[in-house]
């Protein structure tokens, strides 16, 4: 087992060794800036060359005030300062064909200009700067909040989930290398960044130190496993939560440092285990594990006014199932649960708003 966490160390290192790649933007670009930039330059271009043949095409119709004779340096000319509205005057149109020209065909494509390269200062200077300024303060304003690495089928469950909790979805930062993810995150109201998990600098840029849980669910172990090392060692205090789908890997995982290792594929198999011994015994459990059921499994810590009383007198409205104390689980018919005491978390069942 050590040998395969150190070869996930390993392959953790190297990902550190290439540099950073953490994207502060919530989108990435699908044109290369510089490739962007070009485009648009060069169709302002193209267009201004139409504009100078059509000039060119058109001479006989202008005149130039200083010797009558319209060259080509002068068609060059006349193009520039009529696109850029300047018009000394120099140069005009005098048949009634140019002038249509200047209505019909250049002042579209003055306008086509402007639009082109006011919407490149834009993108590239005004949206930039407010894109990037935005993300700072969102992850200044970061805390006590749910980190979610890996919004497949699993994470965006638990991600919906949450929200249904009550959770308000400001308090999510879902990170995962697809943009399609991201962006179905991101209309849940859910703060989103596509980048790669598994590196330092995407993690410290959403404060996982501040987080108050971290969901893992990367599609594969190793890169789960891979990211919960990952998160252990930026944030040893953070409670970490881990989808695992071989049963040999979750000792990994939890060697790793995760607090709470899931395996889908077993638990699928406790529910089919439990229709064969009873019809509603998968369809409780299911109604156990989700906000939207009748009854929630829900855990907490004691509360001061509890502390000595037996866990079946201090839930309420709730049935108590079990405490942890010190780290250790013990259900309601032991006997540490006949007198509570402070720091123990209760795990209980209550009725959900839902609830008949």
């Amino acid at each position: 087992m050590s040998k395969q966490l150190e070869t996930i160390g390993a392959g953790r290192r190297k990902r550190l060794a290439r540099g950073p790649r953490f994207k502060p933007l919530r989108r990435a670009v699908r044109i290369p800036v510089w490739g962007d930039l070009g485009i648009r330059v060069g169709l302002a271009l193209g267009l201004i060359m139409l504009v100078i043949m059509i000039h060119w095409w058109d001479r006989d119709g202008l005149v130039d005030n200083l010797d009558g004779e319209v060259s080509f340096l002068d068609v060059i000319y006349f193009t520039m300062i009529s696109i850029t509205t300047t018009g000394f005057g120099d140069i005009a149109p005098i048949s009634d064909r140019a002038r249509l020209v200047e209505a019909v065909i250049v002042t579209p494509v003055r306008f086509a200009v402007l639009f082109i390269f006011v919407g490149t200062a834009y993108n590239f200077i005004i949206k930039r700067s407010w894109e990037k300024w935005r993300m700072a303060r969102i992850q200044e304003q970061l805390s006590d909040h749910v980190v979610v690495l890996g919004f497949g089928v699993s994470g965006s469950e638990a991600v919906s989930e949450l929200i249904e909790r009550g959770t308000d979805p400001s308090k999510i930062v879902v990170i995962d290398p697809s943009e399609e993810r991201v962006g179905s995150a991101e209309r849940l109201g859910c703060n989103v960044m596509a980048a790669d998990a598994t590196r330092d600098d995407t993690l410290e840029a959403v404060r996982i130190r501040e987080a108050s849980n971290v969901l893992v669910s990367a599609g594969r172990d190793d890169t789960s496993i891979l990211i919960v090392l990952t998160v252990r060692h930026l944030a040893p205090n953070v409670p970490i939560s881990v989808v695992v789908r071989a049963d040999d890997n979750e000792f990994l995982a939890k060697q790793a440092g995760a607090d709470n290792v899931i395996n889908p594929v077993r638990f699928t198999g406790l529910l089919l285990a439990g229709s064969a011994k009873g019809a509603h015994i998968a369809d409780y459990m299911a109604d156990l594990a989700s906000v939207t059921g009748k009854v929630q499994l829900v855990e907490r810590e004691v509360k001061p006014d509890e502390i000595g009383k037996p866990l079946a007198e201090s839930c309420g409205k709730g049935i108590g199932l079990r405490i942890y104390r010190d780290g250790k689980p013990h259900g309601y018919w032991e006997e540490e649960c006949a007198g509570l005491q402070s720091g123990d978390i209760i795990v209980e069942v209550i009725p959900s708003n839902n609830g008949d």
